[in-house]
């Protein structure tokens, strides 16, 4: 195994205790190829050597899975396709809609999802608190996208019966959660260990109080 990057992702996944099916593996390294490719013109991330983009994209998105519940995923704001791309390679049986509002960014991940031959995922164009789908989701994700409050008053139309919001930071979002609005709990905060990265990751889950009894 010549390519150091497939050889980075494939200790970085090991270590994540997930073992992809070769398709899922050589879909995760397309899906960095072409975002370091798209980059250099359309400028969709800051990370920009593709080694870095193994460890704060791939792998970053991919240490979420054991938390990830479907059918119906949701990735509010997902940028190039993070954590969604990666999470729906991994995931091919369930079902996930990509959202963002930025054009260039959702042209991006309809061309990636294409050129993957993705067949569970879905794109939309627009602002999340103006999307009013037929079904609401299970797991709503957000990776990128402003305060908690901000995520759950932009949002919460959309979460299914007994759905949940995953909210992924940095350092223990201490000050964010005192600002959690009152009809949604903090279910658990999980320090995350993504494979080469030394910053802090958590991920704070959340659930409708009106749930926590039957959890």
């Amino acid at each position: 195994m010549s390519d150091p990057l497939a050889r980075q992702l494939d200790q970085g996944l090991a270590q994540l205790g997930e073992a992809p099916a070769p398709e899922a593996r050589r879909q995760l390294l397309d899906f960095l190829r072409l975002l370091a490719r798209w980059n250099t013109t359309f400028n969709l991330t800051a990370v920009r050597d593709p080694a870095q983009m193994v460890t704060r994209h791939l792998l970053d998105s991919l240490a979420i899975l054991p938390y990830v519940r479907g059918p119906r995923v949701l990735d509010i704001g997902t940028g190039p396709g993070l954590p969604g791309i990666p999470l729906a390679i991994a995931r091919p049986e369930l079902a996930f809609t990509l959202l963002d509002a930025i054009a260039k960014k959702t042209q991006f991940v309809t061309q990636t999802i294409g050129a993957l031959g993705l067949k569970n995922v879905e794109v939309v164009r627009t602002r999340v608190e103006n999307y009013r789908p037929a079904q609401k989701f299970d797991t709503l994700v957000s990776r990128a996208f402003a305060s908690m409050a901000e995520m759950l008053a932009a949002a919460r139309h959309l979460c299914g019966p007994h759905g949940r919001f995953l909210a992924m930071k940095g350092a223990y979002p201490e000050e964010e959660m005192a600002a959690i609005p009152a009809e949604f709990v903090v279910q658990e905060v999980v320090t995350l260990t993504v494979p080469g990265l030394q910053a802090q990751r958590h991920l704070v889950i959340l659930v409708p109080r009106s749930d926590v009894t039957i959890r």
